[in-house]
């Protein structure tokens, strides 16, 4: 996983939109060093193997992607007797590392005693890690996800902190509070701060959406360690951008994006059981890119009932989708001829 010594490049975890499909389409160019799964929520009973290995399928080939990603698991609690049972289980199911969610802003993880909740209790998140170290060999590192505080940012010291007493051997710091969300502004100097007094590695994560602020993070955190999220899901040529930028390998890729083989590399990783709700995902998928990105034709794709029909009009001219679809498309993904495939048949 991180390597306190060399520069690293993390996909982060997005609930419902960087699953197992997403993790290999998004592995495929190589620029990514590891990814974080979606979390796993850790409530009143004891996570079970099987769930585990339902939600990250990539533990049962060696913790990577068909791509060949390694998958970091995330957990999501708070309870630590109940963490360590979930990160024991983890591990025995072949996890090689954890890592903790202390980040989401979801007000109904925040309610249930989970995510971005306990940086209001520094010493419960120090007992949370702390519980899940003691729990796993000392070989599989234990890492937390943390943002810079509820409705304060200089909470994240203080937070920060308790994650390393607690035996974190990285923290990751999205540079809002929880109150923020999502909304600007972003507060990369802060990080910078943190990595200066910490000890151990930071890895900067917020608002990267261009190379341009890329390279800004960079400068105001002075960290060697960054997280993409919704700017490499908006923009899959990113994160070989950035990549280059630290100089990790990846060939920058050409300009402008090709979207049907964007979109063709996620249906190939997509399992068939997932066919019938896939239409729904690639919109979900482009409507984020048109948000976040450049892509501009949602309006023609978003009443399209299957891939297939997606797939026609991003083949098509520009502006001829538009419309196309008045009964709200074929609905028949395997009937229009696009199969999806099984792990391990990707590109």
């Amino acid at each position: 996983m991180l390597r306190p010594d060399a520069p690293a490049l993390i996909l982060a975890p997005m609930e419902g939109v960087t699953d197992a499909p997403m993790r290999a389409a998004l592995g495929t160019a190589g620029a990514f060093t590891y990814a974080v799964s979606e979390f796993l929520r850790v409530a009143h009973v004891r996570l079970p193997r099987g769930v585990i290995l339902r939600h990250v399928p990539e533990l049962r080939a060696g913790g990577r992607t068909p791509t060949g990603l390694p998958v970091q698991v995330q957990l999501l609690g708070g309870d630590p007797g109940l963490m360590a049972e979930a990160a024991a289980t983890a591990v025995a199911a072949g996890a090689a590392a954890i890592d903790l969610n202390f980040g989401c802003p979801a007000p109904t993880v925040n309610k249930h005693d989970g995510g971005a909740t306990l940086l209001r209790y520094p010493t419960r998140l120090r007992a949370i890690v702390a519980a899940v170290r003691a729990a796993v060999p000392a070989g599989v590192p234990v890492s937390a996800k943390l943002r810079l505080g509820w409705d304060r940012v200089d909470a994240v010291f203080e937070n920060a902190a308790m994650a390393a007493e607690g035996g974190a051997a990285w923290v990751t710091v999205h540079a809002r509070t929880r109150v923020q969300g999502y909304a600007p502004p972003v507060y990369w100097p802060l990080v910078g701060r943190v990595r200066e007094r910490l000890g151990i590695p930071v890895v900067a994560n917020g608002d990267i959406r261009t190379v341009e602020d890329f390279r800004r993070c960079r400068d105001e955190t002075g960290c060697r360690h960054f997280m993409l999220g919704r700017g490499a899901v908006a923009d899959p040529g990113l994160a070989a951008r950035a990549a280059a930028e630290l100089g990790l390998g990846a060939a920058p890729p050409a300009a402008p994006i090709d979207w049907p083989a964007e979109v063709r590399r996620l249906v190939a990783w997509t399992p068939a059981a997932a066919a019938g709700g896939l239409a729904k995902r690639l919109k979900q998928w482009l409507r984020m890119a048109e948000a976040y990105g450049t892509f501009d034709r949602f309006d023609e794709v978003k009443r399209a009932g299957s891939a297939a029909d997606i797939l026609a009009v991003l083949d098509g001219p520009v502006g001829c989708g538009a419309g196309r679809f008045p009964s709200g498309g074929t609905g028949g993904f395997q009937a229009e001829g696009l199969t999806a495939l099984s792990p391990g048949q990707g590109p």
